[in-house]
């Protein structure tokens, strides 16, 4: 009997370190996944801020969105990102814009001026309220569709209003100035593009189950996401010197003395364990997170993940 109780205290033993080495495992794995999916997506939509088709290197461009009319106005003036530093033990946030080709091209009628319609392929992949912009390279605007079927009908509609947030309306609008500002800048014609242009907005903060979250435009993305540190890596050269195109230093939003100048991004994201329990009873050690340290207070596991990524749109 004595014997039998050394082999049955040898065998939970066993069993509860397997079962241990196991859960470390089975977190460090998703972990893992949930750190490649932050890098991917996150450098996915960084690249392509600032992208607005052949017109991101002009200055024509027209925005008739409502600035007043709530939630979707995209300021394309302020360039394709904006950063907020969050501060000392704050997690930081950031917003990218751009735009996404759709391969599509204007078709006729191609005016008159002050036609509250463009016409593009029918069955195309554009919702009402989506945010489009249109451009034939030396020229573009930015407009809202507010017709209910643009994708089957290929009828992009932009009236005046708040059929959508934020709606259409540019009192200074040249081609059409004053309340009449449903119509464009210009008649485009057969080489004009469309693109839908987008924002995406990246945060952390408490989601349903009360776990922190990485939210992107405000919709929770990724779970278990406790930390996001950006640094915006700044090009003080000159087009054409030496050293031009490559970032002369990181530094936070906060620190950025022009952000039209900032070519690369360099981030980072806390990714923790859902289950606790998992290091042995004792906290994890402390880690660096860009030059600041974090010290763990519970017993789950923490992996740091990080990547630089280049601003493609920007000279």
């Amino acid at each position: 009997m004595v014997i039998g109780l050394f082999l049955v205290g040898g065998m939970q033993q066993v069993f509860s370190s397997s079962r241990l080495t196991y859960r470390v495992h089975e977190a460090a794995a998703r972990m893992q996944e949930t750190g490649r999916t932050a890098l991917e997506v996150f450098a996915r939509d960084a690249r392509m801020a600032g992208f607005w088709g052949c017109a991101s290197q002009t200055n024509s461009i027209v925005n008739n969105l409502d600035p007043a009319g709530g939630g979707g106005f995209i300021d394309f003036a302020t360039g394709g990102i904006v950063g907020t530093e969050g501060g000392a033990g704050v997690a930081d946030s950031v917003i990218f814009r751009g735009g996404t080709d759709l391969g599509l091209n204007l078709e006729p009628p191609y005016g008159p001026q002050a036609s509250s319609n463009l016409q593009v392929a029918a069955d195309n992949d554009i919702e009402f309220g989506d945010i489009i912009l249109v451009s034939d390279c030396s020229s573009a605007d930015i407009f809202q569709v507010t017709n209910a079927n643009p994708g089957t009908s290929g009828t992009l509609v932009h009236n005046t209003g708040s059929a959508a947030s934020p709606g259409n309306f540019n009192v200074t609008n040249p081609g059409c100035p004053g309340a009449n500002a449903h119509c464009l800048s210009k008649i485009y014609g057969p080489d004009a593009t469309v693109h839908t242009a987008e924002e995406v907005d990246y945060r952390i903060d408490v989601g349903a189950d009360g776990e922190p979250v990485l939210l992107r435009n405000g919709q929770e993305f990724l779970d278990n996401v406790e930390d996001l540190q950006i640094l915006y890596g700044e090009d003080t050269d000159p087009p054409g010197a030496p050293g031009a195109s490559i970032a002369n230093y990181y530094v936070p939003a906060d620190q950025v003395v022009d952000m039209t100048r900032v070519i690369s991004v360099r981030f980072a994201v806390v990714v923790r364990s859902r289950d606790d329990n998992l290091t042995g009873g004792a906290a994890q050690p402390p880690f660096d997170v860009f030059g600041t340290t974090q010290t763990p207070t519970d017993t789950r596991l923490r992996q740091v993940y990080t990547s630089t990524v280049n601003l493609r749109n920007r000279r």
